[in-house]
């Protein structure tokens, strides 16, 4: 476990290359409350990757994808926000295991509707506003 003390957006800069670097499948379990932070984390991440696409939260679309190019080929990243999602027979429509199983960079906000379909070897991050608007972001 690692924690990570947010002021503002630009610190999520300095703590992505390590946090993508550990974590080897490349899934991302996104937990916080509603306004924690989660979509302006990914936001960051897909700044960081190069994402030229505007990249907002997938609540309605349930699964946003956005491009970028890495070493001169095509990459993902998926973005899924499963809260309205009600039985994993939903999730398995919207094809999650191709997702999963993409080799690209996956984030799940309120991933734990498909709880029984994960390996256990995603990477899960817990964000927490504290005082003034900072967050905590925790590696577990």
């Amino acid at each position: 476990m690692k924690t990570f003390d947010i002021h503002s957006i630009q610190d999520y800069q300095g703590i992505i290359p390590e946090l993508l670097a550990n974590c080897a499948r490349g899934i991302f379990l996104l937990q916080g409350e509603l306004g924690a932070g989660k979509t302006t984390f990914v936001k960051s991440i897909c700044t960081y990757l190069g994402v030229e696409d505007m990249v907002d939260s997938p609540t309605f679309s349930i699964v946003n994808q956005y491009d970028y190019t890495l070493a001169g080929k095509k990459k993902h990243v998926y973005h899924l926000d499963l809260y309205r999602i009600k039985s994993i027979e939903e999730a398995l429509d919207l094809g999650i295991y191709e997702i999963l199983d993409s080799k690209n960079w996956v984030f799940i906000e309120w991933p734990a509707i498909i709880e029984p379909l994960l390996d256990g070897d995603e990477c899960q991050i817990k964000i927490e506003e504290t005082t003034n608007n900072h967050r905590k972001l925790v590696l577990l």
